[in-house]
């Protein structure tokens, strides 16, 4: 536990502009130094060129059937089989996992770690490299071992080092270790989760399912920073925000490995 302090000395940096710079992107915290618009800039420039080549090199399948019923009707059907909400359920602990840390690791780094805003977020984007490395990772493993067990295996980590994290250890290196590791887990579930659709789904519902457990991970993430902060404003401490996170996890690990290694295509 940080004296009380250097607690208010936190406190006092953050009140006094210290946390200046949340809007910079996590991704390109160097870049902002050049201008408070210039990430954005870059960040546009990015989807214009993957969007140019998208338009070029991508192609469907010449196999593909054209599905006759409406988008609404495809997407009705997929929301009644149990398996989306599930399957849901569980990329919004990985996936949101992500997202969540990614909007609010840096204020965190900057709140409890006293960082400067551009080393704070510096640090989220290395959190965030482990998370994109180890996505592949969790499908590679899912080819090789059942999706639900990598997902089991993975969230357990996840739950684990949100634990140790909940000690608030010094961040060279134990806390470093424990974020990574983290990032690790989640990115790796974020990964295995998909390659469990196409195991349990069926084959002709496969492309929704997976629409809506995509969405279902984007909103996961925006629960976890609201509750974070409201935690830190109240209690002024991020302990009991990464035990919730760590009930959330072990939860997810739970039900992955008992419930969704056993689920049959047809259901």
């Amino acid at each position: 536990m940080v004296p009380a302090a250097q607690t208010g000395l936190r406190a006092g940096r953050v009140r006094h502009g210290h946390g200046r710079g949340g809007a910079v992107g996590v991704l390109h915290p160097r870049i902002a130094e050049h201008g408070d618009d210039l990430p954005f800039l870059v960040v546009a420039g990015a989807l214009v060129v993957f969007a140019l080549l998208a338009a070029v090199l991508i192609s469907d399948h010449p196999d593909r059937r054209s599905p006759t019923d409406t988008l609404a009707h495809r997407l009705a059907e997929a929301g009644k089989l149990r398996v989306t909400w599930e399957l849901s359920a569980l990329y919004a602990i990985g996936f949101g996992g992500i997202v969540a840390f990614g909007v609010y690791l840096p204020t965190y780094l900057k709140t409890w770690y006293e960082m400067s805003p551009t080393e704070a977020g510096t640090k989220a984007a290395g959190f965030a490299l482990v998370t994109v490395v180890f996505r592949p990772v969790g499908g590679w493993l899912s080819d090789r071992v059942h999706p639900a067990v990598v997902t089991s295996s993975a969230l357990l980590l996840a739950a684990l080092m949100a634990i140790v994290q909940a000690f608030e250890p010094p961040l060279d290196p134990v806390g470093t270790i424990a974020l990574l590791a983290m990032a690790a887990g989640l990115g790796t579930a974020s990964g295995s989760v998909f390659a469990l659709v196409s195991q349990v789904t069926p084959q002709p519902k496969v492309g929704s399912v997976t629409g809506i457990v995509g969405a279902m991970g984007g909103l996961g993430g925006f629960v976890p920073p609201l509750v974070m902060g409201a935690i830190y404003s109240a209690k002024d401490s991020y302990a009991i925000g990464f035990m919730l996170l760590s009930d959330l996890a072990l939860a997810g690990c739970v039900y992955a490995y008992g419930r969704m290694r056993t689920v049959q295509r047809d259901e």
